[in-house]
C-alpha cells in the first residue's frame, strides 16, 4: 500500500486521538490526543495509507528552532510516531522520504529539517540516519535524557 504525507485535517482527528504506543516507544514521543495546543488544519503532515491515518507529526517554525541550529531557514520536527498497529510496515521511512517534497511544497523558504533523538532511541536514530538525517554533534537535555540533534538539508 502506497504510504503519502497530507496535511491535517479536521477529518483525521477521530482516528488520530486512538493511536496508541508501546509504553517503551511513549516515552520518546508525544501521542495527538496530547497536544496541549490547537493544531491548524493543512500545516502539520499526517502519514495516510489507504485514506486512514496512521502517522503524524509537528513541523515548527517558531522560536523552538533556535535551540537546534543557528540556520534561520530551519523547520523542527516533532512528535513524530506512526499507530502501534501500523507499525512494521515501512510507513516511518516511506513518510520520512517524502518530507522533503512535503516541506518544498509547504514552506518553499526552508531549506533544511532539524529534530532531536534521545541517546538512548537507537531504532529512531536508525530510521531517521536512514532517510538522510545526521547526526550534527550537538546535544541538548530532554525531559528523560541528553538529545542528539539531527539535521536533514533539502
Amino acid at each position: 500500500m502506497t504510504t503519502r504525507l497530507e496535511p491535517l485535517h479536521e477529518t483525521h482527528w477521530p482516528v488520530l486521538n486512538t493511536f496508541t504506543l508501546p509504553l517503551e516507544q511513549e516515552k520518546y514521543t508525544s501521542l495527538p490526543v496530547d497536544l496541549k495546543f490547537p493544531v491548524l488544519d493543512g500545516i502539520y503532515p499526517v502519514v495516510i495509507v489507504a485514506k486512514e491515518p496512521v502517522g503524524f507529526f509537528l513541523l515548527h517554525d517558531t522560536e523552538r528552532v533556535a535551540s537546534y541550529t543557528e540556520a534561520h531557514d530551519a523547520l523542527l520536527l516533532s512528535m513524530f510516531s506512526i499507530n502501534y498497529p501500523a507499525q512494521g510496515n515501512g510507513h516511518a521511512k516511506a513518510a520520512l522520504r517524502q518530507l522533503p517534497n512535503y516541506v518544498r511544497e509547504h514552506f518553499p523558504t526552508k531549506s533544511e529539517v532539524v529534530l532531536s533523538v534521545n541517546l538512548n532511541n537507537e531504532a529512531a536514530f536508525s530510521l531517521y540516519q536512514t532517510v538522510g538525517f545526521i547526526d550534527t554533534g550537538r546535544r541538548i537535555d530532554g525531559p528523560i535524557g541528553s538529545q542528539r540533534i539531527m539535521s536533514l538539508l533539502l
